[in-house]
């Protein structure tokens, strides 16, 4: 069983001075996988990460690595197989890009770190492909922390190793470079066979990411699983601890506290166009009610989270009578109706919805 893993941990424990602070830790990783650790700030996860990398030394139990104790590998052999992305600031003097990538080297070169045609080639390689072959004689010093995040990774991939372990690199990258940099890294999982562990805040990322998701919550490793074993109903603010506003798994929606109180306005949305009319809302402080939606509807993960009322059915379950009398009643007590949708889309709906859109034109003169 465990041969079939690059990469598995067993009774791992890690901590400062002797104290444990997350035990028993089981990860399991095959060749070619991407893992993400989630969980609060404070949680552990870069201190997994650095107990993984050998920067601080475990409490107990063991870490293996392409079938051997990982502790017991020189650091030339470890250079060989796994190279490090952290998000701690690097300031090497009077170096530029390329001179800091070419580092990434140096577990393959002689003692005197002289570099070869073919090392000077992978250097290049690696900066093109995370696009920062431009930057090649800047001073690293001078670059942005976007910038700097990248060089870091083409530094770890002209390490050309078999597993990189990266702690928070989407953290000084704008959305661009964000997607850009981890379908860098998707795109090597698949066609180097790399084993990737990363931690990531965006959780949205790492369900899109991950094959394997950690994670820390507390002492422990709370979940262990694929993304369709982690994000269920339910869980993320529960390990996140949420007071405050509300987060979809099925959709990745994240939204802030509703407005409370009795509603002011009923929207008529659907097919995701009363997202932003509910954001609108709720940032004016304004309650409202919306409807009829459908469960499966785009509109209806925020509408659930920012309405004062939200009228909805189960998917393809018609608009019964009731359902309808009651849209119509919240149509009667709201100051104004906001349709969102277009008018077409309500004539070619069935009948319930063609009647309360006729119904709110007529009483709100819309």
């Amino acid at each position: 069983m465990k041969e079939e893993f690059y990469f598995y941990t067993e009774g791992f424990t890690v901590g400062y001075h002797g104290v444990p602070l997350i035990k028993n830790i089981e990860i399991r990783l095959k060749k070619g996988e991407i893992l993400t650790l989630i969980g609060p700030n404070g949680a552990g996860k870069t201190t997994i990460l650095k107990s993984i990398i050998r920067q601080l030394a475990p409490i107990g139990g063991v870490v293996y690595l392409d079938g051997s104790n990982m502790h017991e590998l020189s650091g030339r052999e470890l250079s060989k197989k796994m190279s490090v992305v952290l998000t701690e600031r690097v300031r090497p003097e009077m170096m530029t890009c390329k001179d800091v990538v070419a580092t990434g080297r140096y577990p393959y070169t002689g003692k005197f770190g002289v570099l070869s045609r073919d090392d000077h080639r992978i250097v290049m390689e690696s900066m093109e492909l995370v696009h920062i072959a431009e930057l090649a004689d800047r001073d690293f010093s001078k670059t942005s922390d976007g910038q700097k995040q990248r060089v870091m990774l083409a530094r770890a991939i002209c390490q050309e190793p078999d597993m990189i372990v990266l702690d928070e690199p989407t953290s000084f990258l704008d959305i661009k470079y964000k997607l850009e940099f981890l379908s860098i890294i998707q795109k090597m999982s698949r066609s180097k066979n790399l084993s990737v562990i990363m931690s990531l805040h965006e959780l949205e990322l790492a369900e899109r990411i991950a094959d394997k998701i950690v994670c820390v919550k507390g002492d422990k490793v709370d979940r262990f699983g694929t993304p369709e074993e982690i994000f269920t109903p339910g869980y993320i603010p529960k390990l996140y601890q949420m007071t405050t506003g509300s987060y979809d798994e099925l959709s990745g929606n994240l939204e802030l506290e509703p407005v409370k109180g009795t509603p002011k306005v009923f929207v008529l949305a659907g097919a995701g166009t009363g997202t932003t009319v509910y954001r609108r809302l709720q940032r004016e402080g304004i309650p409202f009610a919306t409807g009829i939606l459908w469960e499966n509807d785009l509109d209806y993960p925020s509408a659930k989270a920012l309405a004062s009322e939200i009228i909805s059915l189960k998917p393809f379950q018609p608009v019964e009578d009731a359902v309808l009398e009651h849209a119509k009643e919240l149509i009667d007590f709201c100051q104004q109706v906001i349709c969102t949708v277009d008018v077409g889309m309500y004539k070619d709906a069935n009948q319930g919805l063609r009647e309360l859109y006729d119904y709110a034109m007529q009483k709100h003169n819309m």
